[in-house]
């Protein structure tokens, strides 16, 4: 197992038990790129050096490692130098300890506030009872603790939770972004004009997500841009054509109507369709239906001639 992140003890008003944190992520990806002189095909090597020297004033030469310390600027040009061990040495208590100052819901943590992740484990067996009795008592509540962590250079807001899985026996934590790293979303979606939802078209759409619906495997997904540059390195190094971004495919020229892509995307016939299937075929010679219908009158027959009368002698 890796080397924990941090190291330290949750405390719960008088509870508290050591526990450890580890990165819960870890960068997979093959593909990196280094600087290239197009010229030479060289490879570009960055040196710290003096500001002076960056705008010409003197000779360049790099600065050393152990030359370089913090500085906070306090004015224009004007800086306040920290040495690394005054930084180890500052007062906050969060450095050592997590600190639970409330518990809240499950639900109340929304996806935008959480940063990275990390496994959170009892430090040693001596504190796994009280690790698993917390544990257990955050499921079966359906609670989320909060607290603060002091590590790399700043103090986070941390959520702790009951980790999932099928031993089901860890818990996870989140470092949390605070109020004023977020943007207002009311900035971004107060524009959006109000629409009148059709119930059968949010019927038809509820249809679609329960058609598409499944369980989440992480597993499945691929990163896609990562493959489409290994490709691209592949045919450069066998002098291969370059593979070429296919053009999109042209978007119908009609005006599809909102219920008929929700009927055609679950599968049912568009409603027009759905119509002129009920509708017969028309024939030129359609046969007369049963029932009342007009019926026609006989020629008249034509009339016999009247005797005419004889003349008297």
């Amino acid at each position: 197992m890796a080397r924990p992140y941090w190291s330290g003890q949750i405390q719960i008003s008088l509870v508290s038990f050591g526990v450890s944190l580890y990165t819960a992520t870890e960068s997979k990806s093959q593909i990196s790129f280094h600087q290239i002189s197009r010229s030479t095909g060289e490879r570009i090597r960055h040196q710290k050096v003096l500001q002076s020297a960056a705008e010409g004033e003197e000779p360049a030469s790099a600065v050393e490692k152990d030359e370089i310390v913090k500085g906070y600027e306090y004015s224009k040009g004007q800086y306040v130098i920290i040495e690394p061990s005054e930084l180890e040495n500052l007062r906050v208590p969060s450095k050592h300890t997590i600190e639970v100052s409330q518990f809240i819901d499950r639900d109340e943590l929304n996806p935008e506030y959480v940063e990275k992740p990390y496994f959170v484990l009892p430090q040693n067996d001596l504190q796994t009872e009280a690790f698993t009795v917390v544990r257990e008592a955050l499921v079966k509540t359906k609670k989320v603790a909060i607290g603060k962590i002091a590590f790399s250079g700043r103090e986070n807001l941390l959520a702790v939770v009951p980790a999932g899985g099928p031993e089901g026996r860890g818990m996870m934590a989140f470092t949390l972004r605070f109020a004023n790293e977020l943007r207002n979303a009311a900035d971004y979606f107060r524009d959006i004009k109000a629409a009148a939802v059709n119930e059968d078209s949010l019927e038809l759409a509820e249809a679609l997500i329960a058609k598409r619906s499944a369980k989440f495997d992480l597993s499945k997904f691929q990163d896609g841009y990562e493959a489409a540059v290994k490709e691209l390195v592949d045919a450069k190094l066998k002098n291969l054509p370059l593979p070429v971004e296919e053009a999109p495919a042209p978007r119908p020229s009609n005006v599809i109507n909102l219920m008929d892509a929700l009927r055609k995307s679950i599968g049912e016939a568009p409603a027009a369709a759905k119509v002129a299937a009920k509708k017969p075929p028309v024939s030129e010679k359609t046969p007369p239906k049963k029932g009342i219908g007009i019926v026609k009158e006989a020629p008249a027959k034509t009339a016999a001639k009247a005797p005419t009368k004889r003349k008297s002698a």
